[in-house]
């Protein structure tokens, strides 16, 4: 199994309640119902406010190499990710366990 995490940080002057991040988030929260690859999903806003704390993260698990990269050419990901991109940076870890 391989574990893929994401940790969001939404760009300086970009607000939760903006309607492009309300789109985005909903896009990645139909993931996991959309990519039958996709073995566990979570996402969710950080509730932390800690300097160092990012805004909104994935936790999803997938069988092996095979299916990461069939999640991640997905049509419904790629979508999620456009709709990121353009208010939001972010950093990744993908693990076995």
């Amino acid at each position: 199994m391989i574990r893929h995490l994401v940790l969001f940080k939404l760009n300086d002057g970009v607000a939760r309640d903006e309607p492009r991040v309300i789109a985005g988030v909903t896009a990645f929260e139909r993931l996991g119902g959309q990519i039958p690859e996709i073995e566990f999903w979570e996402c969710a806003w950080n509730i932390s406010d800690r300097p160092i704390a990012y805004d909104f993260a994935i936790n999803a698990a997938v069988a092996g190499p095979a299916a990461l990269q069939l999640y991640l050419d997905h049509p419904a990901h790629q979508a999620g990710v456009a709709l990121w991109r353009e208010f939001a940076t972010w950093v990744i870890a993908d693990y076995e366990f």
